[in-house]
């Protein structure tokens, strides 16, 4: 079968390419094209564009960027009628994916959503267009489920793939001792920095947090960057700061550290995954954080209270990003602290509620079972 993944972020990548790789052992006849990254390429698809040219977020970006935008998205539209899929799959990016869908569907492709974008935090309206353009939503967060059935869309819940791609990791990974000496990064404890994967993420969130860098002459910060993001943008911002940037070894960071400062996004599942006690931290221009405020129907911004129902970790969001609140929290999670050992229990119950390993596995039986059918086999 011929399959045409979009994905739009480097989150989207990761899950991506464990997707590939499955649909690849379930499909021995699989041509897969994407947009996507890295991951996904080496997992075994035809990347036709990097996510490097389509993340955009923020009212202000996208609005300034919006030719480019609207150019990409019909030169993915032609790309799907150029190469007539069998199924076209989406993964989270609405403000791309949602008009690929209806594009697709009007077209007469079979769509799957994959990883549902976060409906259930704001602009909740949008639901109806997976109800009418998406044949099945594949949801990765158990809550999701009570939501999608309250706008009567049936789905199942059939686990989170980072567990599989945490444990993956994991498994493969040499002693601590061993792995700091890989790195270069001697024998002092680690405190993880997860400032975003976009520009103007770390931009916002990168300087609040090596404000603290000087109250922990113990420990030695690791700011693990992404390669699609210039080692200049980082190292401007670090200036003469005692802190190292290590690009593409995230999980490894993790894996050492004994506590992280986070970004909200994927990372703060991925940070609990590891173990690792964390503070959350969100900044980003003010219009777009208005918009935020205004708009957002949640109590919680990172995944991990978002599962949990609870604040498991604390959230210093805008203005709370700050030098103070920061110093309080790494040492209230840091070994010793009195939020130490409560945050990992927490993380054993997280990761409960989460279920076992084999999500990808597990979704891409369902799609290939569905596709078969649709096919008449």
């Amino acid at each position: 079968m011929r399959y045409f993944i979009v994905a739009g972020e480097a989150s989207g990548d990761l899950h991506g390419s464990n997707l590939i790789r499955e649909l690849i052992a379930a499909d021995r006849n699989a041509e897969i094209f994407c947009w996507g990254g890295d991951l996904m390429e080496s997992a075994g698809a035809r990347l036709l564009m990097h996510y490097r040219k389509t993340a955009l977020m923020g009212f202000l970006l996208i609005l300034k960027n919006l030719g480019t935008f609207r150019r990409n998205r019909s030169l993915c539209k032609q790309q799907i009628s150029e190469y007539k899929p069998d199924v076209v799959i989406l993964i989270d990016f609405p403000g791309f994916n949602l008009n690929i869908a209806k594009y697709s569907k009007k077209s007469g492709f079979t769509v799957f959503y994959y990883i549902s974008p976060k409906f259930w935090a704001w602009r909740e309206y949008r639901v109806r267009m997976i109800k009418k353009y998406a044949d099945r939503m594949y949801i990765i967060f158990p809550f999701e489920v009570e939501f999608y059935r309250k706008h009567n869309i049936n789905v199942e819940y059939y686990g989170n793939p980072l567990v599989d791609e945490v444990e993956r990791k994991i498994s493969a990974m040499p002693s601590k001792a061993e792995l700091s000496n890989l790195l270069g990064l001697g024998g002092k404890p680690v405190i993880a920095i997860l400032a975003g994967s976009r520009r103007f993420e770390v931009e916002y969130n990168l300087p609040q947090m090596i404000k603290v860098v000087k109250h922990f002459p113990q420990h030695q910060f690791v700011v693990a960057g992404v390669k699609n993001l210039p080692d200049d943008l980082y190292l401007r911002i670090i200036g003469n700061e005692p802190v190292n940037l290590i690009k593409e070894k995230t999980y490894e960071i993790l894996y050492l550290a004994e506590a992280a400062m986070v970004a909200s996004g994927t990372a703060t599942l991925e940070t609990a995954l590891y173990d690792t006690p964390q503070v959350v931290g969100y900044r980003g221009d003010l219009f777009s954080m208005l918009t935020a405020w205004t708009m957002l129907k949640v109590k919680y911004v990172s995944l991990v209270n978002l599962i949990m129902d609870s604040e498991v970790v604390r959230e210093l969001l805008q203005y709370a990003l700050n030098e103070r609140n920061l110093l309080s929290e790494l040492n209230a999670i840091l070994p010793g602290g009195q939020k130490h050992e409560k945050m990992l229990a927490e993380y054993k119950k997280l990761r409960e509620i989460i279920g076992p390993s084999g999500a990808s596995e597990r979704i891409v039986g369902d799609m290939f079972g569905r596709l078969k059918d649709i096919a008449g086999e």
